[in-house]
């Protein structure tokens, strides 16, 4: 057993090195060969650096490995040493790419296929490293300090980092290029939650009804996936009752509350978001 747990442990760490790997090379083909040639940025520290660069003549790769240094520190600190040493071998390697890729010419100079494409590469690129435990920007640390510090989310912070940003950006390159960055910005970050989360998001779903068995055996016929009974009490008639949950994608929605009504048209249905499901057996049952 031990041999297998190291065996299993150091593939994923083999994984975990070529996903960051493709991740970091990714982002820099999105900044040096779309968005950076296209006069627009992106958010965060590497938004900073494109200015940067941009005012100084200076490599962009320069500007992004040495502003981010202080973040990683913080990030050791505050999130551990494993975040640390993937984000700086991330950050590194993505900081070197660009300086290689300058030379290379811009796949594109039309303004939309380059913040399309480039906001899919680069979006995809930061996911990745997310998603194997590294980060390719310390805005999100600098985030995390503050919101520990004044009543305001991560979220918020971040928004209003970027906001201050493409204003710059806005003097900078000029306010059409500051539009193109934002909507850039946009499809990156939508990205990044698709690449992070997974195409195939799960949903949990509780219900509460009276015939809960016969709405329990339908969903594993019909749909295949198991169900658990929480055993709860009415806060209103104070009667016993057991609620039915479950983990089902996103597809099957439309399945389920269709399973569900066919049984009681009254039953009360929750559904809420799961960006990850792991343990136990997820995999749907033979449905006969």
């Amino acid at each position: 057993m031990p041999r297998t747990h190291k065996k299993t442990t150091g593939w994923s760490a083999v994984l975990k090195f070529l996903f960051i790997t493709a991740g970091a090379i990714m982002a820099a083909v999105a900044l040096e060969l779309f968005i950076v040639p296209n006069a627009m940025i992106d958010g965060g520290i590497t938004g900073i650096s494109i200015i940067l660069s941009h005012l100084t003549g200076w490599p962009l790769g320069l500007f992004l490995f040495v502003i981010n240094l202080p973040f990683l520190w913080l990030g050791f600190r505050q999130v551990g040493r494993t975040f640390a040493v993937s984000s700086l071998y991330g950050i590194g390697l993505m900081s070197a790419a660009t300086a290689l890729l300058h030379p290379v010419p811009a796949f594109t100079s039309e303004k939309l296929l380059a913040l399309a494409f480039g906001g899919l590469i680069l979006g995809t690129g930061i996911g990745l490293v997310l998603r194997f435990g590294g980060s390719l920007d310390g805005t999100e640390i600098v985030a995390i300090i503050i919101s520990a510090k004044i009543r305001m989310s991560v979220g918020q912070i971040i928004m209003i980092l970027n906001l201050f940003i493409f204003i710059a950006a806005g003097f900078l390159f000029g306010w059409d290029s500051a539009m193109y960055s934002i909507f850039t910005y946009y499809i990156a970050f939508k990205m990044i939650d698709v690449v992070v989360e997974g195409l195939n998001e799960s949903k949990s779903v509780t219900i509460i009804s009276t015939e809960f068995e016969e709405i329990s055996d339908a969903i594993i016929q019909r749909l295949g996936r198991t169900t658990t009974f929480i055993y709860a009490k009415g806060g209103y008639l104070k009667e016993d009752l057991l609620m039915i949950y479950c983990v089902v994608t996103r597809l099957e929605l439309a399945k389920l509350r269709a399973v569900v009504h066919d049984i009681d048209v009254r039953a009360f249905i929750a559904i809420e978001s799961v960006s990850e499901v792991q343990g136990g057996d997820f995999r749907k049952k033979d449905i006969h």
